[in-house]
């Protein structure tokens, strides 16, 4: 059961990702669907979240609410590109690992992302460590990095 939570929660998160690119290309409001993702899968409104995201180097770490946002939908920090912005057309789970013990739970794996009208894949390994909260969990840690 913990596993079927964990698996719709990625599903969630990985459509959240692909609607904002796709709110963007068409002129919606990406920012404030940015803001709702954030909110649904993120523990920031709550507790103190640890989020390290994929494609970062000048400021590695993003471990605030508008951080976040700055990174999927460009913001005030110069490097961020956008990562929802992309677009992405799919984002797939290609491998998924567990660890789940009394209240802690975690996954990693890795995500293949295929961009829109693009054919190479990126793959990325993930981390992601859950709160429970209103009887649903959200992300309370975020690592993940490209695989090369």
């Amino acid at each position: 059961m913990r596993k079927e939570i964990i698996k719709k929660f990625l599903n969630s998160w990985k459509q959240g990702v692909i609607e904002i690119g796709k709110a963007y290309q068409e002129n919606g409001d990406f920012k404030k669907l940015a803001e709702i993702f954030i909110e649904k899968h993120y523990a920031f409104s709550e507790e103190n979240v640890l989020f390290k995201p994929t494609f970062t180097s000048e400021k590695v770490f993003r471990n605030t609410k508008a951080d976040a946002i700055s990174y999927f939908v460009k913001g005030d920090i110069s490097e961020d590109k956008g990562f929802a912005l992309k677009p992405w057309e799919t984002i797939e789970v290609d491998e998924l690992n567990f660890l789940l013990e009394d209240s802690f739970l975690a996954s990693m794996g890795t995500l293949l992302f295929k961009p829109a009208n693009e054919d190479e894949v990126t793959k990325v390994a993930f981390t992601f460590i859950f709160t429970e909260i209103n009887n649903s969990i959200k992300i309370k840690v975020h690592h993940s990095s490209p695989v090369f």
